[in-house]
């Protein structure tokens, strides 16, 4: 459906579609979602429910079950400002599944990636990507984790740390520094040499752990791409799924004014309506209006990313930068709206609030993304 249809500023039929099929199946989580977000391991139920969706084959190309002939930045990011706005665990589940095998689908070899994307594109699979190590989060090129070729293998030795879906993974895509550069390398869990530890948990729990690799042996072809090549099919990957963090962090605001809204409209102080009281309805238009840039912005990044990923990455970058920083802002206005109902345990706009901070930090902090944009303003100009 052209633009002319659909109007210049609306979202084409294929993603509203999705987007009424990600509401679905986030409403139907609500019965189990205060129990999945508070779990540090996988929960069944919330697995069991995703899979059958069948929304996680928009993670992976046509060729191996997915929906579409290429992963489609725009349909992961409407996707999961849906699945976020009602479960952290549910949205994370999803988005790793294309986070964790996206440099295998683009550059694997095909014996590799015919076994596991198939099963990475119904859930059979749970997939990881292996990034950070307890001394390297932001500055990768400082890893130590090493990959030398032995005969017809591939030896890897490292220590990995806050990898999500670690533990639960059954593979793993891991960067290593192999001579003078750096490859992805693809590790199924179950390979001797790899062990998994849960020393770390966040403030909103997250199926997160260490992964420590001794002398793991795997076949050349467990190389994804070309030797020393691994940081482009890392930044590949940023460049098409950093968006959709954004797309999780308007989804999370969305929740939180929607819960501040019920909760204000609801509320009488002072013989009216908390929503028409001193600050009150300032609070809630400003936060009305911030959701409506972010959105915008991050479609208008996604539909980029999921044109050319590479070349919109600034977009990508911003718009994970002013939806993050906005569901900051959203979230901790509807607390001080709610009040002492705002700083329950138990409650879901505590649940939010714990959720929404990460945000800020992983898939670059708000810090890193300013450094490397600033750069390339300064150096390209406008």
């Amino acid at each position: 459906m052209n633009s002319a249809a659909t109007g210049l500023f609306e979202l084409p039929e294929k993603y509203t579609d999705l987007q009424n099929e990600a509401r679905e199946l986030a409403v139907s989580m609500r019965d189990i979602a205060a129990r999945a977000d508070e779990s540090s391991s996988t929960d069944p139920d919330v697995r069991a429910r995703l899979a059958a969706s069948g929304l996680t084959r928009l993670a992976v190309p046509a060729r191996w079950g997915g929906r579409f002939e290429a992963v489609d930045s725009l349909a992961m990011t409407v996707v999961r400002e849906q699945l976020a706005a009602e479960s952290g665990h549910l949205d994370s589940m999803f988005a790793m599944q294309g986070i964790g095998s996206y440099g295998l689908a683009v550059a694997g070899s095909d014996r590799v990636r015919d076994t596991w994307l198939p099963r990475v594109a119904s859930l059979d699979a749970i997939a990881a990507l292996g990034l950070t190590e307890p001394q390297v989060g932001s500055d990768l090129k400082a890893l130590s984790t090493t990959a030398v070729v032995e005969g017809d293998e591939i030896i890897v030795n490292g220590h990995k740390s806050f990898i999500t879906n670690g533990g639960d993974a059954a593979i793993y895509s891991v960067l290593a520094r192999e001579g003078d550069g750096y490859s992805l390398i693809l590790i199924p869990a179950d390979t001797p040499g790899v062990r998994t530890e849960r020393p770390h948990q966040i403030i909103a729990p997250h199926v997160l752990s260490d992964v420590i690799l001794d002398d793991v042996r795997v076949p050349l072809d467990h190389r994804i791409g070309e030797p020393g090549k691994g940081f482009s099919l890392v930044l590949a990957t940023l460049a098409t799924f950093r968006v959709s963090v954004a797309g999780a962090a308007v989804g999370m605001a969305q929740a939180a004014l929607r819960l501040a809204l019920d909760h204000a409209n609801g509320r009488e102080q002072f013989g009216g309506p908390l929503a028409r009281l001193g600050s009150v309805p300032e609070h809630l238009a400003s936060c009305w209006t911030d959701i409506e840039a972010a959105r915008s912005l991050t479609y208008r990044a996604a539909a980029a990313a999921a044109r050319d990923p590479l070349a919109g990455l600034h977009l990508s970058s911003m718009a994970k930068v002013t939806a993050t920083e906005t569901c900051g802002r959203v979230v901790d206005r509807a607390v001080q709206i709610m009040g002492r109902f705002g700083i329950t345990r138990g409650t879901d706009i505590e649940r939010l609030y714990r959720e929404a901070r990460p945000t800020r930090i992983y898939e670059g902090s708000t810090e890193v993304i300013f450094d490397s944009l600033a750069k390339q303003l300064i150096k390209r100009g406008l």
